[in-house]
């Protein structure tokens, strides 16, 4: 049997790490897409921010439908099913 019996806690992981960047996040109804400029327990912050409804091919340089939706825009942490930095606007 393998086991994990070493547990390293390290600092500064998930969105707090992707700061600065340009993120995508996937979420239970929408996809939204910018700048990732603010993290706390409940929320985060866009800049620049968009919902893509359609994206197209992952290996496209750009989505395929992103509207723009406000300068700033909060995302609920609780809605957020998985995110990236996939360099794509």
């Amino acid at each position: 049997m393998k086991k994990l019996v070493n547990i390293v806690e390290e600092t500064g992981e998930g969105l707090v790490k992707l700061m600065g960047e340009r993120v995508t996040l996937f979420c239970m109804n929408y996809i939204y897409e910018g700048k990732l400029i603010g993290v706390n327990t409940q929320d985060i912050l866009l800049e620049d921010a968009g919902i893509v409804y359609e994206t197209g091919s992952f290996s496209d340089s750009k989505f395929k439908d992103r509207q723009a939706v406000a300068k700033l825009m909060y995302v609920r942490t609780g809605a957020i099913e998985s995110y990236a930095v996939l360099d794509k606007k």
